[in-house]
């Protein structure tokens, strides 16, 4: 059974009150398999994030099918298996990392004792630790990021859904969740994330996915399909190039 997977996923938006329709995806079909780490590349307006959202059922898509380890999004036993950590977190900023992960810990139904070991646990290798106690007001964008990215991580999901992980961290805090996310490889974690980071896919992934315009234009094997002397960033430059550019 696969982790995660689409079949002919399309979406279409109306553009305003007009008729126009903007088709954000098209016939997007995926396969990721169980513990995969799974690059999504593409500019800004691609369908990423429109992909991601479908997968975690806060849109519909208008036509096409989703599952998540064999099952439609919508069904309340997946979110069990998933965390997801959006490219710009926002929390209520009078908690702090501790009390954020105790809300994440109870509304994912885990038992006080588990909580409270599993946050001790993630804060330690995030390095929040010394600041889980101070409101999330005073944390910086980067800090914010990765007490997003233990929230996301507090009830051990199998299946971890990233949007741009790496996303306002300094060079620090890039390597720890970069090790973070090689730990979760190891464990056999699914990871399906999306990056403009380049050179991190090239790193972590598996397989990876370039998406244009909506469309799915090159899978990419990461270990077989860079030949000698190539890149993902030229490989990705090429199919931008090749695609006729972005649409406005």
């Amino acid at each position: 059974m696969s982790a995660i997977e689409t079949k002919s996923l399309t979406k279409v938006f109306k553009k305003d009150f007009s008729k126009k329709k903007i088709i954000a995806l098209k016939s997007l079909s995926l396969k990721i398999e169980e513990g995969e780490v799974f690059g999504f590349l593409g500019p800004n307006g691609a369908g990423k994030s429109t992909t991601i959202k479908i997968l975690l059922n806060l849109i519909r898509p208008t036509s096409g099918t989703v599952t998540i380890m064999g099952k439609n999004p919508s069904d309340k036993n997946v979110r069990k298996l998933v965390g997801y950590l959006p490219e710009n977190p926002y929390f209520y900023d009078h908690l702090s990392a501790k009390e954020l992960l105790w809300f994440g810990g109870k509304s994912c139904n885990m038992a006080a004792p588990a909580i409270r070991e599993r946050t001790l646990q993630l804060l330690e290798e995030l390095e929040l630790i010394d600041a889980m106690k101070r409101p999330l007001r005073s944390y910086s964008k980067g800090m914010v990021q990765r007490a997003g990215l233990a929230l996301a991580l507090i009830h051990d999901p199998q299946i971890l859904i990233l949007d741009e992980p790496m996303s306002g961290l300094d060079p620090m805090g890039r390597i720890k969740v970069f090790n973070l996310i090689l730990k979760l490889k190891e464990e056999g974690k699914t990871i399906f994330f999306s990056s403009h980071i380049l050179h991190d896919i090239e790193r972590l992934c598996d397989r990876a996915a370039i998406l244009i315009n909506g469309d799915l234009i090159r899978l990419i094997d990461v270990k077989n399909d860079l030949h000698q002397g190539e890149t993902l960033e030229s490989i990705f430059m090429d199919e931008v190039k090749r695609s006729g550019g972005l649409r406005e």
